[in-house]
């Protein structure tokens, strides 16, 4: 694990604008953070100021509405639903109708920063074998960009920014989601190196639920990349 964290840090430390995007949760008034933040934090604090951090967990934002595969046609992201706001969306690529339907919708803190960035790394944690719901929100609510250039023939906005996922999980599937991922992001058009894609999982024993193993997993997880809370 060590050497996919180096070879990550070593990509990274050529980009000039990364972006982290975090994606695991805890209740508001815990003070664990997910092992995934603590992560990418990590990683973070060795990069320096290079780095923009989203914690997207705590970001309003809603359900993806389905425009995609309605019974008529595919209406996700077309011209009509432009966020037309300069701060919110100062590149002017943000179509979401969601985000038109909802002002309080916070998904432009993501695609504003995106859209500036060179690199993004999505961090989360594996659950029943899946990446999370908090990451699955936002890939879905993202799905406009990927639908600008494959069902409407637009340009692929995406097409100069990498793309990764380092995900952690206790005991089942990191290494499928991981692949899955991969080949998601490569249909949103990103490139996909594969230097920032991997997963750390304590156990491949599917079975292995006890709490004495969550506890060693927390310890060999901190272990493996010098990592403290405090």
């Amino acid at each position: 694990m060590k050497k996919d964290l180096e070879k990550t840090i070593n990509y990274l430390k050529k980009k000039k604008k990364v972006l982290f995007l975090t994606t695991s949760n805890r209740w508001s008034g815990s003070k664990d953070l997910p092992k995934s933040t603590l992560l990418a934090k990590r990683i973070a604090k060795e990069l320096g100021d290079n780095v923009t951090l989203i914690e997207v967990s705590k970001l309003n934002i809603h359900l993806c509405e389905g425009n995609v595969s309605k019974r008529k046609d595919n209406d996700c992201g077309e011209k009509e639903a432009l966020l037309n706001d300069n701060e919110r969306n100062p590149s002017k690529c943000h179509r979401c109708w969601a985000s038109l339907n909802h002002p309080d919708d916070e998904l432009w803190k993501i695609s504003k920063e995106l859209f500036q960035s060179d690199c993004v790394v999505f961090f989360g944690s594996v659950r029943w074998g899946q990446m999370n719901s908090v990451y699955q929100k936002v890939i879905e609510r993202l799905t406009w960009i990927e639908n600008r250039h494959s069902t409407f023939g637009e340009s692929n906005l995406l097409k100069n920014i990498d793309a990764g996922l380092i995900c952690i999980g206790h005991n089942w599937n990191g290494k499928n989601v991981v692949k899955t991922q991969k080949k998601v992001l490569e249909f949103f058009g990103f490139k996909t190196p594969k230097e920032l894609f991997w997963n750390w999982q304590y156990t491949n024993d599917a079975d292995d639920e006890s709490q004495e193993s969550y506890k060693k997993a927390y310890e060999k997880f901190a272990k493996d990349f010098d990592i403290s809370e405090d």
